[in-house]
């Protein structure tokens, strides 16, 4: 006969913190189908959340591509010898505060010509352009978004799209070598066409859950954020300004 297990936890957003020692409590409940609610058992339990060693501390929860810190339950219930045994994994999440703090709500304004890109060898190419714009700040808390506006100033030639693009960076490595790599989190388009000159565009994007973490560095990685604004004019020719993030939490 199916056993079927299954783990409840008692937070519904399964979000515990990192601090004082907090207990996660959950429940196993094993059901046989097509029984009475007899059938069914729960086994209520409860652990304490806390790193190994007195000196270790928890990383926040963050799904990445080379780097994952993940905290799962596992429940294993073993059966006779003619029957499978049952398992079941749940995720919960853990949340940390960064250390230090940094300080929030800076402005910063920036402003996108033909010379302020540094990193185009050949500028000659490019249309003459203008596009000015801010940010509510690069010291950002998770929670909140990043907030801010562009305008078009004047361009030579029509554009096709702005977006602004959420990056991660990812260095793993030990003292022989690392290996840094940025990836895509999410791309926003904030606006299409050739839109007009001097009219605000807003910026407003939301930090997602679990691709986003305070910015983490340790001995053997570093876990760090960036957003590019990116303009695309009708010729395909790219103008990215790039803006290095500094994330944080702040546990209430």
């Amino acid at each position: 006969m199916a056993v079927a297990v299954d783990i409840k936890l008692k937070r519904a957003n399964k979000v515990y913190y990192d601090g004082p020692v907090q207990l996660v409590s959950s429940s196993m409940e094993v059901v046989k189908p097509g029984k009475l609610p007899s059938g069914r058992t729960e086994i209520p339990f409860q652990f304490p959340l806390k790193a190994s060693g007195s000196s270790k501390v928890l990383f926040e929860t963050y799904h990445g591509v080379y780097v994952n810190i993940q905290y799962t339950l596992r429940c294993e219930m073993k059966r006779s010898l003619l029957n499978k045994d049952v398992h079941k994994t749940c995720e919960f999440i853990v949340h940390t505060p960064a250390q230090p703090e940094p300080t929030l709500d800076t402005i910063v304004k920036f402003a996108i010509t033909p010379a302020s890109l540094q990193k185009l060898k050949v500028k000659s190419s490019l249309p003459n352009f203008l596009i000015k714009g801010c940010l509510n700040t690069t010291n950002c808390e998770v929670t909140r978004p990043l907030c801010g506006e562009l305008l078009v100033e004047h361009c030579d030639l029509p554009l096709k799209s702005i977006d602004v693009q959420l990056v991660r960076v990812e260095t793993c490595g030990c003292a022989e070598g690392y290996a840094r790599d940025a990836t895509e989190i999410q791309n926003l388009q904030i606006a299409e066409g050739d839109v007009c000159r001097g009219v605000a565009i807003p910026i407003h994007m939301v930090f997602p859950r679990l691709f986003t973490c305070p910015t983490l560095q340790t001995t053997n990685f570093k876990i760090e954020f960036e957003v590019n604004i990116v303009i695309i004019l009708q010729d395909d020719h790219l103008i990215t300004e790039n803006f290095p993030l500094k994330l944080s939490r702040h546990l209430v």
